[in-house]
């Protein structure tokens, strides 16, 4: 039996747009290993067009790997928690806006409303960080989401010590394992890790 068969990961994708295509082929592990995708997109993920990736690009990639469309409106987030949709819901790419607005206690996305809405039947968040300030502005944000309950973080480190020192990036290809352990009530560990470490596909 593969490991996730039966599960439903929700997938809140937000607006680090250099690293959404490094997220994606871990998605695809997650389908691989039994899981259906619920994805949800933040608005920026899903209107912006960047010099990484076309929305509509990223969308047609999710919808490749889920099997179906992308949520992209609140209104389509909110019964996410009501219809217990999701068994684990992870936010990857997390960036700095949607951790300080998660600490905060501000829905004011589709991903943020997807979280919020899951939460509510006390499932597991797992957040896959890329910040650049999470050492900076937003330290205090990702300490008050270190001690709260039924969140989870993907072993993170600074990405790039030297020439952005305030820097973390999660270690995306240890999404399943985090999301394996967050499943049973547990954290990963080591959370924190080497530079290199974290940026190992």
């Amino acid at each position: 039996m593969k490991r996730f068969e039966g599960k439903t990961i929700g997938v809140a994708m937000t607006g680090s747009f250099c690293t959404i295509s490094d997220v994606l082929p871990h998605l695809q592990t997650l389908v691989d290993q039994g899981a259906s995708l619920l994805t949800v997109l933040s608005d920026h993920a899903g209107q912006f067009d960047t010099r990484f990736n076309p929305a509509v690009e990223v969308k047609a990639k999710l919808k490749t790997i889920a099997g179906r469309d992308a949520v992209e409106t609140i209104v389509a987030a909110e019964p996410i928690g009501p219809k217990k949709l999701t068994d684990v819901m992870l936010v990857a790419p997390c960036t700095g806006n949607t951790l300080a607005k998660l600490a905060n206690a501000i829905t004011d996305t589709p991903a943020l409303m997807a979280v919020k809405s899951h939460l509510r039947n006390q499932r597991p968040v797992v957040i896959a960080l890329a910040s650049n300030d999470a050492l900076a502005a937003n330290a205090k944000n990702l300490g008050l989401l270190l001690n709260a309950k039924n969140i989870y973080f993907v072993p993170f480190g600074q990405d790039a010590p030297n020439g952005k020192a305030t820097s973390i990036q999660a270690k995306f290809s240890a999404i399943a394992d985090t999301i394996d352990a967050a499943l049973q009530g547990k954290q990963m560990q080591p959370l924190l890790l080497g530079e290199k470490e974290c940026l190992q596909a």
